[in-house]
């Protein structure tokens, strides 16, 4: 016979269940899942889709090797985040708010931008190429400082995790969409009859035509309240012009955060979280095509296979950040994303299998998800000022992306000196300082001082 408790217990887990599951079709958190592939769709046009061009254009290897300092813009935004939290956009902002103006600014910015890229000539122009790339680059960093704050401030802390799981699952999709999608459209659009360059001029007008999804999604969402009260704040408290505002937006933003417990340790942990994944990450491709992989095994595992498991990591992180205090969740992401590494060592070994590459992927790209989603967690109860929300969020993911663009620089060489299976325990062994921060910072009480306000 079922006892009362037992059948209380098995309601109460089925309704934690259903509430884990609906939270992801509330309004909030879908209007953050498209910015989420409005954010991710123009990051490839800059990187990889571009490279992939001017290979088949002819450009010089050096000449190559330099496209990707176009990515800077990522590292630097910081520096104008002040602008976009200080300012009011004269027509956009009195029309739609400050955070929705600035997001319909950058994406017509975007639009323009990737259709001035698309009608470049990488053979006969690099140049003009490269300053078209760093165009997308520019705007695309831009959206993303305006997103971020949007997102932080228009999720109630119980909607968070949500957010940032489908916001992270729509980013990845939205890579694939301007990496494999460009791709196949080029060899559409040359199956049509398109020229080379034709193909891809019009492969880009594709990808400039879907960034009207995030404006769309801008139109049909609401202002976030903490921007509607900032707003009013600064225009009461007499900082209504605009140098006022911007030089409190960055003052405040770095002021504030420098003061804080801890600050340096913070700072450390902040650049160093991600390192293990940027570190394998950057030899991952090389990896998988020099120990004998096809590029169509390339494709369909790794973007294919890995995609679904990055989706499902990536609603698995949030169920996890949703239901677990915030330093479970961390040392959970961080010890999962440096023991999977070792799945690479253990394919190096066997050789090019597919069913072991695809056991691989599928494991990096899982734990992986669940890193970045606790990790977007954490960043984001570390901006709760919406005064400054975008510069201390661009300037905290500015300053994750210095292991994945500077520090993991060097694992080529490092590679070349061990041998793939070591190379990849190496891998786990940079995410050591991680941890040992993570110890101290959590000895110090810094994640109970962050949740200690939303438990109030």
């Amino acid at each position: 016979m079922t006892s009362p408790e037992s059948v209380e217990t098995s309601a109460a887990a089925r309704a934690s269940w259903r509430e884990a599951l609906t939270v992801y079709l509330k309004p909030r958190v879908l209007v953050v899942m498209f910015l989420g592939f409005s954010s991710g769709l123009p990051l490839a046009l800059s990187g990889s889709t571009l490279l992939v061009w001017v290979s088949e254009s002819g450009v010089s290897l050096g000449t190559i090797g330099l496209f990707t300092l176009v990515g800077t813009p990522y590292t630097l935004k910081f520096l104008w985040a002040p602008l976009v939290d200080g300012l009011n956009l004269p027509l956009l902002g009195r029309w739609l708010g400050r955070r929705r103006g600035w997001l319909v600014f950058t994406q017509l910015l975007l639009i323009a931008a990737i259709l001035a890229l698309g009608l470049t000539d990488p053979a006969r122009s690099p140049f003009f190429v490269a300053v078209g790339a760093l165009l997308v680059a520019t705007a695309s960093a831009t959206q993303d400082i305006v997103i971020d704050a949007f997102r932080v401030e228009s999720l109630p802390e119980d909607e968070q995790a949500a957010g940032m799981a489908s916001y992270v699952a729509a980013y990845r999709v939205g890579m694939v969409a301007s990496t494999a999608g460009a791709l196949f459209l080029v060899t559409g659009f040359e199956y049509a009859g398109f020229g080379r360059l034709a193909a891809w001029s019009a492969s880009f007008a594709v990808m400039a035509g879907l960034v009207v999804i995030g404006i769309i999604t801008v139109l049909l969402a609401r202002e976030p309240a903490p921007s509607i009260e900032a707003e009013a704040t600064a225009v009461t408290s007499g900082h209504d012009s605009s140098v006022q505002r911007v030089a409190q937006a960055a003052l405040g933003a770095f002021t504030e955060f420098l003061t804080r417990r801890d600050a340096v340790a913070v700072l450390a942990f902040v650049m160093l979280f991600k390192f293990t994944d940027a570190f394998a990450g950057a030899m991952t491709v090389p990896f998988i095509i020099d120990i004998g992989f096809s590029r169509n095994d390339y494709a369909i595992i790794v973007k294919g296979v890995g995609l679904a498991a990055t989706l499902i990591g990536g609603f698995a992180g949030g169920f996890l950040a949703r239901t677990s205090p915030l330093i479970v969740c961390l040392w959970i992401g961080g010890l999962l994303q440096a023991i999977s590494n070792l799945t690479f060592s253990w394919l190096a070994l066997i050789g090019p299998q597919q069913w072991a590459l695809t056991v691989a992927v599928t494991l990096e790209q899982f734990t992986g998800a669940i890193g970045t989603v606790i990790f977007v967690a954490y960043l984001s109860a570390l901006c709760n000022n919406p005064l400054h929300t975008a510069t201390q969020y661009a300037l905290l993911t500015a300053l994750a992306s210095v292991g994945r663009i500077y520090l993991s620089s060097g694992a080529g060489y490092v590679a070349k000196a061990t041998g793939w299976p070591a190379f990849f325990v190496v891998s786990v062994l940079v995410a050591i300082p991680s941890l040992f921060l993570l110890a101290y910072l959590q000895q110090r009480r810094h994640f109970e001082m962050l949740e200690t306000p939303t438990k109030a």
